[in-house]
């Protein structure tokens, strides 16, 4: 069995207990197709194609994982082995071949696993949901509120594109070899259309008011906004950015943009 390797972030997921609560959590199909982000040795993989679905397409950046995938696998004609970088997945492609939006399950690499969220999100038009295990403390981040300590730019980026639940957390012994942090299991489901119309600012306006989160909104704009322009969205300048909600961020955006601006919902939303 390959050993993990700490270049690609491995942790495998192997307690059974854990591994059913999952394929019950994610209640696969028969019409569904699904792609799984770092299946590792195939503990997840085996359970799924016991299940009920169209395909599954698992996409494993260690060759030697892929292999070993392809070996004990790859009979099962619903299964494609990709040896490849989740980062460049190009999920438009995949729906094109199948004819409908895909389902993303996996363990996410916890060294890449924001930037991966982010580029799997902005292809949103090509996916239904995503399945995914993440550390507590970016899942936390994901379905905060405004006000709270976790709540910050990654919960404003996501918003308008996805509904974010908690469903439970993971122990480190369920992963071999285990990871130093806990682990938790997140449902993003697909809006069928963005919560929002976003404006072309909203990304920048939210990482320059993140990147100094402590400061007073007319403080942390000032690049961008003046405090009169601030108070015209409807928004205390005085407030600091972890109490805004996403559609509070995205008319200070619509200030920085112009008004009509508004973005088209095919476009990117996060950056």
């Amino acid at each position: 069995m390959a050993a993990a390797r700490k270049r690609f972030g491995q942790h495998f997921l192997h307690d059974p207990a854990v591994l059913e609560r999952i394929v019950r959590a994610i209640e696969p199909r028969a019409a569904d197709h699904f792609i799984e982000v770092g299946p590792g040795r195939g503990a997840l993989t085996a359970r799924l194609l016991a299940a009920p679905l169209a395909t599954l397409d698992a996409v494993e950046i260690d060759r030697d994982l892929a292999a070993h995938l392809v070996a004990t696998l790859a009979r099962d004609a619903r299964l494609r082995v990709h040896t490849a970088d989740a980062l460049e997945l190009d999920l438009a492609a995949f729906a094109g071949r199948y004819g409908g939006r895909m389902r993303i399950v996996g363990n996410l690499p916890y060294n890449i696993s924001t930037p991966l969220l982010f580029h799997l999100i902005n292809q949103s038009e090509a996916l239904e949901d995503l399945h995914v295990m993440l550390q507590r403390e970016v899942v936390a981040r994901i379905v905060a509120q405004p006000g709270s300590a976790a709540y910050g730019r990654l919960t404003v980026m996501l918003a308008p594109r996805v509904r974010a639940e908690r469903l439970f957390d993971i122990g480190p012994g369920a992963f071999q070899p285990p990871p130093k942090v806990w682990s938790s299991f997140l449902h993003l489901s697909v809006l069928a259309a963005p919560a929002f119309a976003v404006r072309p600012a909203y990304a920048s306006v939210v990482a320059t008011a993140f990147s100094h989160r402590r400061k007073t909104l007319r403080n942390a704009l000032r690049p961008l906004l003046s405090a009169a322009q601030i108070e015209r969205c409807g928004v205390d300048p005085g407030a600091r950015p972890g109490t805004l909600t996403p559609l509070e961020f995205n008319a200070l955006a619509g200030a920085v943009a112009g008004p009509g601006a508004a973005q088209s919902p095919s476009e990117p939303v996060i950056g």
